[in-house]
């Protein structure tokens, strides 16, 4: 046993910054290339909900009954990417000529935060990543320029669907530590994440960071169980539910081989009478088909 003692030379930690944004726009259910976010000047993030209400019995406090957890954010930046347009309520007439108050699509979110101590102010990072992203309508100040100019400083309201995670209720949000994950599992995952001379950058979900921090790579994926619903009507939003799929993973050091299931939550749009699931880990992907009928509308 040992006496606890505060404020230890090396153990003043700190977390300050925000870059390297990077935005994942998402369409039909699939986020696409990701594009850098530049002039990001701050992500707040601002979780709610985990209230407690309590209940009352024989003349008691009998229990709490705990609200679920949602997650939020500002962003705020000077700036925005083209690509943001259409996550901002933005549409097209014609190029160069936009028109507002449009859907807004979702869209994924990846920063950096820089850690330091009072040894070594650059200690390590974190890489934030957020899932399932609406951005609310925000306002735009614009002002004259003056003796004092200046630049716009944008902001957006962040609203969040959870995605799946294998042994743990859905997230909206994952944070990396540099300070405690590997320096190889974290070339493996920011190759994924900004990209490299031989792949795009792209957002992957829960599952597939665990298996590219733990080094494993999918090596094959079945679909075990077919899905409830399996006839549709052509442009109808194929529904997973009752689907089960397997997928088998490879670890790329030992070699040990290790099955997990899920069900696909991905808004795919039916199209013809084939549906395919694809999955990717550790830099290789994987595809199943499911057979379904569709009908004239």
């Amino acid at each position: 046993m040992s006496k606890i003692k505060w404020d230890q030379i090396g153990e003043r930690f700190y977390e300050t910054g925000v870059s390297k944004g990077v935005l994942y726009p998402q369409k039909s259910g699939e986020y696409e290339t990701g594009v850098a976010w530049n002039g990001l000047t701050a992500v707040n993030e601002n979780p709610s909900g985990a209230e407690a209400t309590p209940l009352y019995a024989d003349n008691i406090k009998y229990l709490n009954l705990m609200s679920t957890e949602e997650f939020g954010a500002t962003v705020e930046a000077y700036t925005y990417p083209d690509a943001f347009a259409a996550c901002n309520g933005e549409g097209v007439l014609t190029d160069g000529v936009s028109i507002g108050q449009q859907k807004r699509s979702i869209f994924g979110l990846s920063y950096q935060t820089k850690i330091g101590n009072d040894v070594d102010p650059d200690l390590g990072y974190k890489i934030h990543i957020i899932y399932g992203a609406l951005a609310a309508p925000s306002e735009k100040a614009y002002a004259t320029v003056n003796d004092t100019p200046d630049a716009i400083n944008f902001s957006w309201e962040l609203s969040t669907t959870p995605v799946e995670v294998t042994g743990f209720k859905p997230t909206a949000s994952l944070v990396i530590d540099s300070t405690k994950v590997g320096s190889e599992a974290l070339a493996r995952l920011e190759a994924i994440l900004y990209g490299d001379e031989n792949n795009d950058s792209r957002l992957p979900l829960p599952d597939e960071v665990l298996s590219i921090i733990n080094g494993k790579k999918v090596s094959s994926i079945a679909i075990t169980t077919a899905p409830t619903k399996v006839s549709y009507t052509a442009g109808e939003t194929f529904d997973p539910t009752g689907m089960v799929v397997t997928a088998t993973y490879e670890d790329t050091t030992s070699g040990a081989v290790t099955n997990y299931t899920y069900t696909p939550t991905a808004a795919l749009t039916v199209a013809d009478e084939v549906v395919t699931i694809s999955f990717t880990s550790g830099g290789a992907t994987k595809t199943a088909t499911q057979a379904i009928t569709v009908v004239a509308g």
